[in-house]
């Protein structure tokens, strides 16, 4: 699969199978992915915790709150992605620049876990509503958890749902 067909068919899957577990080769092949990811400074100020079984669910549980989310703890795996520390250049650069390079940082990384998890024939949903404190005591984390990520297989036959997206020239302007 091409980056262009990857882009075409990720999409945040809120219907997976769990019944079918993700084979470890492939959550190693996601991961391998992410730890490309570029970043400011090649500081990777982020850590990725891998929940599967009892603590996917724990976690899937902790993603619900208020009626959201519900679909989550159909997913084998959950991946909790936790803010680290600047490295000394990126550090800098971010306060002389006034720019928050860990969020982006983390941005980059997610979409490079959701390509690969696609390329892969996984189904994936970037979470941002979440009980952060409760996720960082099972996950034993001393940073803020910033995003959970839904990964399983699609429960069939799901049909990819058309992207509504806003078009070229409402995006993009070229001088």
């Amino acid at each position: 699969m091409d980056f262009s067909e990857i882009s075409q068919n990720r999409y945040s899957c809120r219907k997976y199978d769990n019944t079918r577990p993700v084979e470890e080769e492939k959550i190693k092949a996601i991961l391998a992915s992410a730890r490309l990811a570029p970043s400011a400074c090649n500081g990777q100020p982020y850590h990725f915790t891998v929940c599967v079984g009892e603590k996917a669910r724990l976690v899937a549980e902790l993603t619900a709150g208020m009626g959201m989310n519900k679909f989550a703890v159909d997913a084998p795996v959950m991946i909790v992605i936790s803010e680290k520390p600047y490295n000394a250049s990126a550090g800098a650069g971010a306060k002389i620049k006034g720019n928050d390079y860990r969020s982006i940082d983390i941005g980059i990384a997610t979409a490079y876990i959701t390509a690969e998890a696609t390329a892969q024939g996984l189904g994936t949903c970037i979470l941002g509503w979440f009980d952060e404190k409760k996720i960082r005591k099972i996950c034993n984390s001393d940073g803020k958890v910033r995003l959970v990520i839904t990964l399983g297989y699609a429960k069939e036959p799901e049909k990819i749902p058309n992207k509504k997206r806003k078009s070229i020239d409402e995006l993009v302007t070229r001088i």
